[in-house]
């Protein structure tokens, strides 16, 4: 039975399990924007029919019939979200990315105000601004030590990335919100994979003027390993779990949940790369956690 307290607990495990994007990304620096998300893409549709199978779950083609105008709406927002966030990170620093794209709870709220005349309680207001402040914290952290990071001297900020991560934030924030209902009708797993398989097809499309070739797989084992990470971790698992938490919470409330991004990608930095954060870090993260208990407190 669908519980608030189990959306929850599904919406901080995709938010933690966000943060390994950027370790997988980062080894994918030769691929464009639109060769990465239509392989993350592909690979979920085939983690996704797997676990249909392996789970014996039927796949209800009548509701995706049905549903199938909303699916596609659904899916464009998805497909902008993953190529401008992508291109956010190759236009602009990381940390540049990583910090406007979070601004999602924000536009999510408004739009769910204004459009959806969901109104956020005072509690949850001061649980998401709490947490952007601390995500604001540990980029600061970040910005007051010497960077190391190879990838991050690839490029350096841009307005234009700048903007796109902004656009990233804003499709998402629409995508969440118009998605809330689709996810109270159909079971997730018979949700998230036409939303996959539209997604990858019309980011495949854009993709084939943006970049004049046809998306095929690089067959290089440094780039399929990656991207097989990419496929099966932020995107089949988290974004799964995180697009699932909308069944009981408010979208700006699942969007706060992937807040605890930063913390994800660093605490994997620690493990994998030996990179260790400024003291600063700690106090951004527990503001992060601080403010999310609170948005976790409202009454749904």
């Amino acid at each position: 039975m669908r519980t608030r307290k189990l959306a929850l607990t599904e919406g901080v495990t995709a938010g933690v399990l966000f943060g390994t994007a950027a370790i997988f990304i980062r080894f994918l620096k030769n691929l464009d924007a639109f060769y990465i998300a239509f392989w993350r893409l592909i690979i979920a549709c085939l983690a996704l029919a797997i676990i249909l199978i392996v789970l014996g779950k039927s796949f209800s083609f009548n509701l995706v019939r049905k549903n199938l105008k909303e699916l596609f709406i659904l899916s464009f927002f998805l497909g902008l979200h993953f190529i401008f966030f992508i291109s956010a990170v190759k236009d602009t620093t990381i940390l540049n990315a990583t910090v406007l794209v979070n601004t999602t709870p924000i536009f999510s709220m408004f739009v769910s105000s204004f459009l959806f005349n969901l109104k956020p309680s005072r509690l949850a207001i001061v649980g998401l601004t709490i947490s952007f402040i601390g995500v604001c914290v540990i980029a600061y952290a970040e910005t007051a030590i010497p960077n190391t990071d190879a990838l991050s001297d690839v490029v350096s900020p841009s307005l234009k990335g700048d903007l796109e991560a902004v656009l990233a934030a804003l499709v998402e924030a629409f995508y969440l919100n118009y998605g809330r209902k689709i996810r109270k009708q159909m079971a997730i797993l018979s949700t998230m994979l036409p939303i996959y398989v539209l997604t990858a097809i019309i980011v495949g499309v854009l993709g084939i003027p943006a970049t004049d070739k046809i998306l095929t797989l690089p067959l290089e084992a440094g780039t399929i390993l990656p991207l097989v990470g990419l496929g099966l971790l932020p995107t089949a698992a988290a974004h799964t779990l995180y697009f699932s938490s909308l069944s009981n919470l408010k979208s700006f409330e699942t969007a706060t949940t992937a807040l605890l991004e930063p913390i994800g990608a660093t605490v994997l930095g620690i493990f994998l790369f030996q990179e260790e954060p400024a003291l600063l870090f700690a106090f951004g993260a527990a503001l992060i956690l601080l403010g999310i208990f609170f948005v976790a407190k409202e009454e749904s």
